[in-house]
């Protein structure tokens, strides 16, 4: 068997385990302190607040270098995604928590770790699936604002998403 071949083959191995574990049930260990439990509420509060659309709520939880990549990859500013939301573009149905929050603190950093679940449109494409979001925390004056996020998707079909990435040939 050639290494390629090989290499590709561990890949896929991998990639199939990755996905049995992130369908699964996943505990994750989390903080439990007046901080923590503070921090899950702000994450809380912005959630709701993208789908009301209250993009006021979600402009002062949100600091102005803020980036989120989304599920696709892309990087968005805080001007680009909240314009989004405001202007109807992204619409988010639900936008939920499916597990516990993991929190990290780090003197004025906190990093939340969850898994979610997303009803959005989006430049009317409708799309339904559960993701693990991270986000990363800082304090700011006094005030918990988020800087970074991160989605990644959880494929509904991972039968179809193994298929998709299988060298062509």
């Amino acid at each position: 068997m050639s290494r390629r071949r090989s290499l590709q083959r561990h890949a896929l191995a991998a990639v199939a385990l990755a996905t049995v574990v992130a369908t699964g049930v996943v505990t994750a260990s989390s903080a439990s302190s007046p901080q923590a439990d503070r921090l899950r509420a702000i994450e809380t509060t912005r959630l709701q607040a993208l789908v009301d659309a209250d993009t006021a709520t979600a402009h002062r939880l949100t600091a102005p270098d803020f980036q989120l990549i989304n599920p696709a990859g892309a990087p968005l500013s805080r001007d680009d995604f909240l314009g989004g939301v405001q202007a109807g573009v992204i619409d988010f149905l639900a936008l939920e928590p499916r597990s516990t929050m993991a929190v990290r603190l780090s003197g004025d950093s906190a990093t939340l770790r969850y898994r979610t679940r997303f009803d959005v449109v989006a430049g009317g494409t409708h799309v339904t699936h559960d993701a693990w979001t991270t986000a990363l925390y800082e304090r700011r004056r006094g005030d918990w604002q988020i800087v970074w996020a991160q989605t990644t998707a959880i494929p509904n079909r991972p039968d179809l998403f193994i298929e998709s990435i299988k060298p062509v040939g």
